[in-house]
């Protein structure tokens, strides 16, 4: 049976680099979840690296997987619900979902800007909540969730306030999302990546030389293989990530 993959936040870093596992052809003993991915659903903001993105995709896709390509912010819940629609109307079934998509404006705690903090709450929090609930809402049956979250939802962090509080939300709502989704067949995993080398990395760290952290294709190979067989032995609801 064909399955369908829906990454969030897919413009760049862990989003882009799973889609592009995901497209090649599977590695000996990786099979069969991941060659049976025949659809791969990419939400993202509208950018020129987005863009770019795409036909670099379409130019490297040796098994001739669908690529259905929307442009959202999902940190606009009314937008994301209506997108909901459209992707379950045109795409069907939503087998593999990654909840990637993140953003942090790092401040201290006198300058965080309420506005501020309810927007990295809304694309690291409510936008993976809202897209797991509406899709049920619509019959959807997920083989396979995986929220992306961080390191510092573990250990808060002076600074990343309002990124810390995120993400430790975010471990906490998969591990609910992992005991109330398995009577269904569905494997709900948290991952809590260390610092890898993303532009949302660049935000938090920006003089931090990317080339002696872990990079983005590491984590994307963690996804590769919870979709894999041997995922199913990894039983965690926090799997840590780190170099």
């Amino acid at each position: 049976m064909t399955k369908t993959l829906l990454v969030t936040g897919a413009s760049r870093g862990i989003g882009l680099e799973t889609v592009r596992r995901f497209l090649q052809e599977p590695a000996a003993g990786r099979g069969p979840e991941k060659g049976d991915v025949s659809r791969i659903v990419l939400v993202a903001r509208d950018s020129d690296d987005y863009s770019e993105a795409l036909a670099d995709l379409e130019a490297h896709n040796p098994r001739g997987v669908t690529l259905s390509a929307y442009r959202a912010d999902v940190g606009d819940r009314a937008a994301l619900v209506e997108l909901i629609d459209e992707i379950a109307e045109n795409d069907g079934n939503i087998d593999y979902l990654v909840n990637n998509a993140g953003y942090t404006n790092p401040v201290a705690l006198q300058q965080v800007d309420f506005a501020d903090f309810e927007r990295t709450m809304s694309v690291n929090l409510y936008a993976p909540f809202t897209l797991v609930q509406q899709l049920l809402h619509r019959g959807n049956h997920f083989d396979l969730i995986v929220n992306i979250a961080s390191t510092a939802g573990i250990g808060g962090r002076s600074g990343w306030l309002t990124y810390s509080a995120s993400k430790a939300a975010l471990i906490n709502m998969s591990e609910v999302m992992r005991e109330e989704l398995a009577i269904y067949g569905t494997r709900v995993v948290c991952i809590s990546p260390g610092r890898t080398a993303t532009a949302l990395r660049r935000v938090l760290a920006p003089t931090e030389d990317p080339s002696t952290i872990m990079q983005a294709g590491d984590v994307a190979a963690v996804i590769e293989m919870l979709a894999s067989p041997v995922g199913r032995f990894v039983d965690s609801a926090n799997l840590v990530v780190r170099q």
